[in-house]
């Protein structure tokens, strides 16, 4: 059964609020000179301030978008624009003859595609490396970064020692340089998510007495990671990878599709988020739910300069996939395959229980976000702390805007 997008699920799409208001005030009729549709395509010409109008297109089937505009984000304005004016039914998104310049940028995209498929195939079909020595490449690879992590974890750790030491309340005056150039040091020893706690850890602004304690638990958290490098021969596989994952070490794709667990399933969509990242880079992640395994996970993918998504998850909607687990003691991230056209979703969706909820933390204290699912919850807040309150309790909430 075809699923017709709505505005709410074009919306879902806009990187940002910004993008999503620009958007709806171009969906309108008299701003298109030229919109058209067919099975595989959506475009649209949209009158800006030079003297050419911007040429927008969308594949439908991935609902990935293009446009002349100079915007580098994904979708643009007029990518979303278009998508709405298509959701709402606009007459003249109907079949006809499709312009040149969508039928180029539709081949490029199947040629790209067919040549990805034709290095995958020959990469399968090559001969395999001798094994004995790729495996020896690859332990001396691993070994020669872990000697890297371990040295910069043990500075680390004696780094945060020295700052409980002195009192966190007493914090020299160039703390927050001192600590940048942890961050760097931490880089530069592989250990990129040791980087970005460090870093987060270590807020911005004034701090009060709130932001201390908040800078302790960070600290202490970090310590007890730098202690588990050293330890990593005494924990068990899920556990290591547990600990490569906190330390931001990535697994190869492959490897992830090829050793990872696989489970088939109808994959409902519960919710997505872009986050702009440095280096003009995007992240996206998609909370799913298995409605015969009952398995949550999480997609986490990114995309540098706009060049858009393999695969469009619709909000709400059901998608039939295999997807491929990462490994750890609550597998949770995943990979995407054979991923099918969306199906309309579930009236509502199970709720968790707070210590349904929250059990996933008690099993590996390094996940960085877990789903949550409940009902019949309200937020509240004091004006400098919030929490969502429910029948079983109360979870601290972290909310910017309600800092002081």
């Amino acid at each position: 059964m075809e699923v017709r997008l709505t505005r709410e699920q074009v919306l879902a799409l806009a990187p940002d609020a910004a993008s999503a208001k620009a958007g709806g005030a171009l969906a309108i009729d008299g701003k298109w000179g030229l919109l058209g549709a067919d099975a595989q395509a959506l475009w649209g010409e949209c009158q800006g301030s030079g003297s050419k109008p911007y040429q927008t297109q969308v594949d439908l089937a991935a609902l990935v978008s293009r446009c002349s505009c100079p915007s580098r984000k994904f979708p643009c304005k007029h990518g979303l624009a278009l998508l709405l004016l298509y959701a709402s039914g606009n007459p003249r998104c109907v079949p006809q003859a499709r312009p040149a310049w969508v039928d180029e940028w539709l081949k490029g995209r199947r040629d790209r595609s067919a040549r990805k498929e034709a290095a995958a195939e020959a990469a399968a079909s090559a001969p395999p490396p001798d094994p004995q020595a790729a495996a020896a490449a690859a332990g001396k690879r691993e070994q020669g970064r872990w000697a890297r992590i371990e040295a910069g974890a043990a500075e680390l750790e004696r780094w945060i020692a020295d700052q409980f030491r002195q009192g966190l309340a007493n914090l020299p005056a160039d703390f927050d340089a001192d600590a940048q150039r942890m961050v760097a040091r931490m880089v530069d020893a592989q250990a990129p998510g040791l980087a970005s706690q460090l870093d987060a850890a270590l807020g911005s602004g004034t701090r009060g007495l709130a932001q201390l304690g908040a800078l302790a638990l960070q600290l202490g958290l970090l310590q007890l990671l730098t202690q588990a490098v050293p330890r990593r021969h005494s924990l068990g596989a899920a556990r290591v990878a547990d600990l490569r994952a906190a330390l931001g070490w990535p697994l190869e794709r492959e490897s992830v599709q090829r050793d990872g667990e696989a489970i088939a399933d109808r994959w409902h969509v519960q919710g997505q988020r872009l986050i702009e990242q440095a280096g003009n880079l995007t992240e996206r992640r998609v909370w799913l739910h298995g409605l015969d395994s009952g398995r949550t996970a999480l997609l986490q993918e990114f995309s540098h300069g706009g060049r858009g998504w393999d695969a469009q998850w619709l909000t709400g909607c059901v998608h039939a996939a295999t997807l491929h687990f990462h490994p750890g003691t609550v597998p949770l991230r995943a990979l995407a395959s054979d991923v099918q056209a969306a199906t309309p979703g579930p009236a509502s969706a199970r709720p968790d229980t707070l210590e349904s909820a929250t059990q996933p933390y008690a099993d590996n204290p390094w996940l960085p976000q877990v789903a949550l699912r409940i009902s019949d919850v309200h937020m509240a807040h004091d004006g400098t702390r919030s929490w969502l309150q429910h029948a079983e309790g109360a979870l601290p909430l972290q909310l910017p805007g309600l800092q002081a």
